[in-house]
This record gives structure tokens, sequence and C-alpha cells, in this order.
């Protein structure tokens, strides 16, 4: 093992993103990058400062030969855990395949998720026009016509679904198990990803931007109090802008998500595998429990068009379950 996959080893263990590690080095987050690359070697100073931090000696860093050296100082519970995961080898060619395979489906999950929401487009406009102007449109044609779209583009788009998820699935351990790079993995990904950083970023604020000017047409509406077709109009505009921001929110993810995931980078590292297959059981007993009181309440009261305030108060008081429970587990 060269001294680029100890450094990249060793900062996994610890649970640090390459920022995390360059903040405790006073270097730049492209330093790190670079000697996980070997595009550098880091000086004297650094190997020895590296030593300190990651609790090796320096022998262990800087000679091929040892492989593996028990840690100075006590090991972390978490770290233990890591140790005896098993941890899956990925090879260069595994590595490649993802990523054309993401690179490939990306667009298609993307445009599939905006016509689910552009879906009701076509019924809304159709009803306002049966509604508020005479254009021969009666109800019953808008809601036929309407509905027909909505089904066929919604089952185009699952289908779309299930046939990316199945070419996907057999990398599904990308985000469960720990990995272990073979040589030139790492360097590859991290140079993807350091050359779409800046459009995933671009992409993530266009789609906020989006999001926010969505409302403003039916706002300014509202200001001038037009005829009631106006508004329908709004809303499919609304719809539109939505389902375009929602676009670059899923393309560019997936893509700069399957850097993360390789490089065991943001929402991917090893720590938080290990969190997320601890809370599995938590999981499922916490939705049960969740969707079993909904059903209790909307069947006791008959008041369905309120009971579904369950469903986002149990969002939000679900990441407070976990957060509680991770501060059980350190405990």
């Amino acid at each position: 093992m060269i001294l680029a996959e100890k450094i990249m080893k060793l900062r996994k263990q610890n649970g640090w993103s390459q920022e995390e590690l360059a903040m405790k080095l006073n270097i730049s987050r492209q330093s790190v990058s670079k000697w996980e690359s070997t595009a550098a070697i880091p000086d004297l100073d650094k190997i020895i400062k590296l030593s300190e931090i990651f609790e090796v000696s320096t022998d262990y860093l800087l000679k091929d030969e040892l492989e593996d050296e028990a840690r100075v100082g006590t090991i972390s519970d978490d770290e233990s855990d890591y140790n005896n995961e098993s941890v899956r080898t990925v090879s260069l060619e595994d590595a490649n395949s993802y990523m054309e395979m993401v690179d490939g489906a990306a667009k298609k999950m993307a445009g599939a998720v905006s016509a689910c929401i552009l879906s009701p487009v076509l019924l809304i406009l159709l009803g306002g026009l049966s509604e508020y102007q005479e254009t021969g449109i009666t109800e019953d044609m808008a809601g036929g016509v309407g509905v027909t779209v909505l089904l066929l583009i919604i089952a185009g788009a699952v289908a779309v679904f299930i046939l990316i998820g199945m070419q996907l699935d057999k990398f599904e351990y990308l985000e469960k198990e720990s990995l272990n790079l073979q040589y030139g993995v790492a360097g590859i990904a991290q140079t993807k990803r350091d050359y779409f950083e800046p459009v995933f970023k671009r992409c993530i604020a266009s789609g906020v931007a989006l999001c926010i000017i969505s409302a403003v047409p039916i706002l300014i509406a509202a200001a001038f109090n037009p005829p009631d077709m106006v508004y329908v109009y709004c809303v499919a505009f609304l719809l539109i802008l939505i389902a375009f921001a929602v676009f670059l929110f899923v393309w560019s993810s997936m893509i700069y998500g399957s850097y993360q995931k390789l490089l065991e980078e943001g929402d991917y590292t090893r720590s938080k595998k290990l969190e997320n297959k601890r809370n599995d059981n938590l999981s499922k007993v916490y939705w049960c429990t969740a969707t079993a009181i909904y059903l209790g309440a909307s069947f006791l009261t008959r008041r369905w068009e309120i009971t579904w305030v369950v469903w986002p108060c149990a969002g939000v008081f679900y990441a407070a379950v976990c957060g509680i429970a991770a501060m059980l587990r350190k405990s």
C-alpha cells in the first residue's frame, strides 16, 4: 500500500472529509486531494504532522511494505466496528462501469421525476378552460383527456424508475459497505468530482432560485386581481419551473453522488454507513408505528383532510429520534 492509499484509508477510518483533514493540517483541500490521487507528495513536516494526527508512525506512512500497524493509543468503538466490517474491493473496471452507468441514467431519472411534476399541467389547463372560458371543452372532456395524459406520463416515469433501479441495483453495496479502492480508482473519482463540482454547485443554486421565482407570477397576479384563468396559467407556469429545478437537482446530485459514494465522502462516509445500519431496525419500527397512528386516527375521526399532518410531523420527529439514538450510543 502506497502513501496516497494510506492517507485515504486513515482519513476514512477517522470519518473525516478531505476538508476536515486539510483544516487539521492548515492546508487547502486541493493539497489533500493531490496527495490521495498521487498527483503530489506531502513534505516531510506534513508527513510528521500526519503521523501525529493519525496516531501512526512515520515508518508506517513511508514504507510500502508495512500494510497494517496497531494504532497508538485507544481505538474508538466506531473504528472497531469499521475494522470488523467486511470491506468490499472496488476495481477500476467496476468504478468506471458504475460512473458511466450513473452518467447515462442521471438525465433519464431527472427527466422522469420532472415528468411526474409536469403530468397534471394539461389537466389543470383543460379544467381551467372548461370552467372559465367558452371553448367548447366540457368538464368531462377536460377530466378524461387530462387524467389519461397524467396516467400515461406517470406510467412511463415509473417504468424508467424501475429499469434504472434494476440497472444500478448491483452497485447498491457502494452505499452500505466499507470500500477498498484499487490503485487508480480514487484518483479518477477525485479528478471527475473536482471537475464536476462547479457544475453541481451551479445546478443547486439555479434550482433553488427557480423554486423561489416560481411563486412570483401568482403573487403578481394576486396584486392586480386578474381573471381566474390567469391564475390557472400561473399555476401551470409554476409547475414548469419547479420541474426544471428538480431536473437540475436530480441530474447533478446523481452524478456528484456517484463520486462521493466511491470516495466515501459526504453522506457516504463509513461512520454514516455504520449509523444507517444501526438505524435500520429503528426505522422499520418508527415508520410502522407512524402508519398505525395515521390509519387509527383517520378511521376513528374520519377526518382524512386533517390527519395527513401526521406525516410531516413524523418526518421532522424522525430526525430527532435518530439524533437521540446516536447520543445514547455514544454515552
